[in-house]
């Protein structure tokens, strides 16, 4: 018998499923736990699985050449990801890293496009979480097109603070404190310039330093900035 955390009842895609369903789908997956910065899916390799994360925070990265990493998304317990070589039978676009303790169900690729042809629903879900992962990455393309490092800094707090705005819709409080080389990563710079961009801001007023979390005070002053030096 399953272990009472091999479950996928917290997995929103599947939220729409009875629970015979679900159960049925839990009894085909494959649970394995992974510790911080195993490997889970490695960049260009043919596995196909989808993978669903039950517990824990896990890391999208490619590398360049010369070994830089570049930090394309982070996903949090409730997500799913592998998607893509499922559905189009394709090498993996991306390498995904555990960030800390964390259990993964995966689902073999037939089983998973049979979910969605089972479940148009879920297809139409899906569909949309592509479709939002194409603007995304649209935006980031262009910003790293027409911004200076000092912006796409500015552009990607922008990003982490509209997602986590409190209730007066002119604040945020991202918590934990967000790692310079994981911002670095993420708009293609280097630690030292984000460090000089948030001490910038801080004199500003703009955001302010907590013991574990890096508050933004003015979300309409930090859009501004952004705005100013866009190019499109």
């Amino acid at each position: 018998m399953a272990e009472p955390t091999h479950s996928l009842s917290g997995i929103p895609l599947l939220r729409t499923l009875d629970d015979a369903a679900r159960q049925s789908l839990e009894q085909r997956c494959r649970w394995q736990r992974y510790s911080a910065q195993d490997e889970i899916i490695g960049h260009e390799s043919d596995s196909r699985d989808v993978y669903f994360i039950i517990t824990g925070r896990v890391r999208v990265v490619n590398h360049s050449l010369s070994g830089k990493e570049i930090t394309f998304h982070e996903m949090d317990a409730g997500a799913y990801f592998g998607e893509l070589a499922a559905i189009d039978e394709q090498p993996r676009s991306a390498t995904v890293v555990a960030l800390n303790d964390s259990l993964l169900a995966s689902m073999s690729p037939d089983t998973f496009i049979n979910l969605l042809q089972d479940h148009p629903q879920l297809a139409i879900e899906v569909l949309r979480e592509l479709a939002q992962f194409v603007r995304v990455s649209t935006n980031r393309i262009m910003e790293l097109s027409t911004l200076g490092a000092h912006n796409r800094v500015h552009s990607e707090i922008l990003r982490q603070a509209r997602a986590l705005a409190g209730e007066d819709g002119n604040s945020a409080r991202i918590s934990p404190i967000p790692v310079h080389a994981d911002i670095a990563s993420r708009v293609s710079t280097t630690r030292e310039t984000v460090a000089r961009v948030l001490s910038d801001l801080a004199k500003q007023g703009v955001v302010k330093r907590e013991k574990n979390a890096l508050v933004v005070n003015d979300l309409e002053q930090l859009e501004k900035i952004v705005n100013e030096v866009r190019d499109f």
